[in-house]
């Protein structure tokens, strides 16, 4: 079971942030898709060293949709401080969101997700519980998503700098599995511990932002632990509306 203090810390400073950032796109004509980010995971998803199992919940997530890929990182560079450090570390996609509307003006759409499906309030997915939401993108556009590995001190997943295409090359909305796009990635900002024990981590650390600073570079997962794959966290599926299929 995950604790209380995971979703203290994790939601803090979410209501601040907007639901989305005005269009700024002119020219295409948009689609409406539907985003489900699922967690399959069990309850024995992890293997403790101390011989024990837990789940691997994820928390809220922050998407854009952009024309030139993934604006939030680039793999083999620090942090650039806008807000992805509090995603990573402590699960809040607020401060990140925050900076994309204020500032980045390549970000066509871009909003954060916080209730699971059914749920009344904000907070994690864990194993059965869903995120589901709408997004609005013109051909030629990409998704990107990026959500907390809850078991870590800092580690998220995300698409690499090309992001996700939802138009084919003729310009037909995807439905599709999407799953595959996704890669578990360590912010770089906190030295690791092992996933499900560490006592910086988010759902066991006494207050955010907890825990050795790394001063490292965003990259692949790469230490002496062991992830479970992409698959057996999260299943992520793109689908256009049926007004925008029946209309096209």
């Amino acid at each position: 079971m995950i604790s209380s203090r995971f979703a203290q810390i994790a939601f803090a400073a979410i209501a601040l942030a907007p639901a989305a950032a005005p269009a700024q796109y002119g020219a295409g004509r948009e689609v409406t898709f539907t985003i489900r980010v699922e967690n399959v995971s069990t309850p024995k998803t992890l293997k403790l060293s101390n011989g024990m199992t837990a789940p691997a919940p994820t928390a809220p997530l922050l998407w854009t949709i952009t024309d030139d890929g993934n604006p939030l990182f680039t793999p083999g560079k620090p942090d650039r401080g806008q807000g992805l450090e509090r995603l990573a570390e402590d699960g809040n996609p607020g401060v990140l969101a925050d900076y994309i509307v204020q500032n980045l003006k390549s970000v066509v759409h871009s909003g954060v997700v916080t209730v699971p499906s059914g749920d009344n309030g904000p907070g994690p997915i864990t194993p059965g519980k869903a995120y589901e939401f709408t997004i609005s993108a013109a051909p030629g556009q990409r998704l990107t998503l990026a959500m907390m590995f809850g078991q870590s001190n800092d580690l998220f997943y995300a698409p690499g700098p090309e992001a996700i295409a939802l138009f084919d090359a003729k310009g037909k909305p995807l439905t599709t599995d999407i799953t595959s796009q996704l890669q578990l990635w360590d912010a770089g900002t906190e030295v690791n511990e092992e996933p499900g024990l560490g006592p910086n981590q988010a759902a066991r650390q006494p207050a955010p932002n907890t825990g050795p600073a790394e001063h490292g570079n965003v990259m692949l997962v790469k230490d002496q632990f062991h992830y479970p794959s992409v698959r057996e966290v999260v299943r992520v599926s793109v689908k256009p509306s049926m007004s925008t299929a029946a209309a096209r």
